[in-house]
């Protein structure tokens, strides 16, 4: 067999998937592990929305409804939103690849920042455009080298605010200004997958910019249900944005992309609001217990507008990583994303944080960094 596969896509370096925790465990000869290394809600989905799902089984022989008629009708109400300026997506990655399908072809142009999300530039790639690749400025988005990338071949700028996996949040003003900066041609998209995390003080409505304002760029919100409603599992995502997009976006969606189950979790997990903003309170005290006991083990805690945050850990990280991983602790390394001494955890329960402190102050001094 003798395979004619375009150059743009015989490059590409397939997502990196981790191992299943069963398939560690075996490997490393443990039991028990705690996985805290893929930002996810230890707390998991609210229980009417296990009910919702559970309930929702036997209709599995019906096709769910292509619109998302009630879950759109439920986000406009919570948001304030017409449903018509709401796109859902099988995660917030497949509106991603929307935006890239409806708006770039063969030799356009996307700027992003590095480290972000991976699969921007995969999804750009596929469709023969362009990456042009920001690094971060002191964990930032680097906004001044961005807008100086910007040509008349630009077609989409991705921001992921707050940025994985640094956890900064941009300020409103520098955001602002960037948007007034750039020509109209140009569609940013505001990843906010961990938004809900942002504490009231940080917090700021970018609700306003997705208004099609004449003469300024084109704005979308990417959310989802990943992560504060605890439904990773069902890839439930939604953009946000003006209805000239959204009507772009759906010339090139699958009829049926988000399936019956999880439309159905979707709804009942956004009707319970309690259950929500405990999860949410739950994140924000971990995430402060963590910050301070990583501290008194000599390691940084850097600041984080997410359920999760960066570990100088004072040497290799990679090492550090495996000692981890033998007593049953799955962590991140980001000696991948440059940052050689860095690891990233995102909050567990109270119990598997504990777990990881213990589990830190045993590692640091077998690897010599404490």
């Amino acid at each position: 067999m003798k395979l004619q596969v375009p150059r743009n896509i015989s490059d590409i370096t397939p997502y990196p998937p981790g191992k299943p925790i069963e398939e560690l465990e075996r490997e490393y000869g443990i039991t028990g592990s705690i996985k805290l290394a893929s930002n996810e809600n230890p707390f998991g989905p609210s229980p009417a929305a296990v009910a919702a799902m559970h309930d929702a089984l036997a209709d599995l022989h019906r096709y769910p409804d292509g619109s998302c008629y009630y879950l759109a009708q439920a986000l406009s109400a919570s948001l304030g939103i017409a449903p018509q300026r709401i796109v859902f997506g099988n995660g917030s990655n497949e509106v991603i690849e929307f935006l890239v399908k409806a708006f770039v072809g063969e030799g356009d142009e996307v700027v992003t920042s590095h480290p972000s999300f991976l699969m921007y530039q995969k999804f750009v790639q596929v469709r023969g455009g362009i990456n042009h690749v920001v690094k971060l400025h002191d964990m930032y988005h680097d906004l001044d080298e961005i807008l100086g990338l910007v040509t008349d071949r630009t077609r989409l700028i991705f921001l992921d605010n707050p940025n994985n996996p640094t956890g900064t949040l941009l300020p409103y003003e520098r955001l602002g200004a960037f948007l007034e900066g750039l020509p109209d041609h140009v569609v940013v998209v505001l990843d906010e997958a961990y938004i809900d995390f942002v504490d009231e003080q940080n917090r700021y409505d970018t609700m306003p910019l997705i208004e099609d304002v004449g003469g300024r760029c084109g704005v979308v919100l990417l959310r989802t249900f990943s992560k504060a409603h605890g439904l990773a599992g069902l890839r439930v995502g939604f953009g946000l944005m003006c209805e000239e997009i959204a009507g772009c976006l759906h010339k090139v969606r699958q009829p049926f992309n988000v399936n019956l189950v999880a439309q159905k979790g979707a709804c009942a997990a956004l009707a319970d609001v309690g259950f929500y903003q405990k999860t949410l309170q739950r994140t924000a005290a971990g995430k402060a217990y963590l910050s301070r006991e990583v501290e008194r083990l000599g390691c940084t805690a850097y600041p984080s507008h997410t359920n999760f945050f960066l570990i100088d850990v004072k040497g290799d990280a990679t090492a550090l990583y495996e000692a981890m991983l033998k007593k049953g602790v799955i962590i991140r390394s980001m000696k991948a994303y440059g940052f050689n001494d860095f690891i990233r955890v995102n909050i567990g329960t109270g119990e598997e944080n504990d777990r990881f402190l213990g589990a830190l102050a045993e590692a640091l001094k077998e690897c010599g960094y404490a």
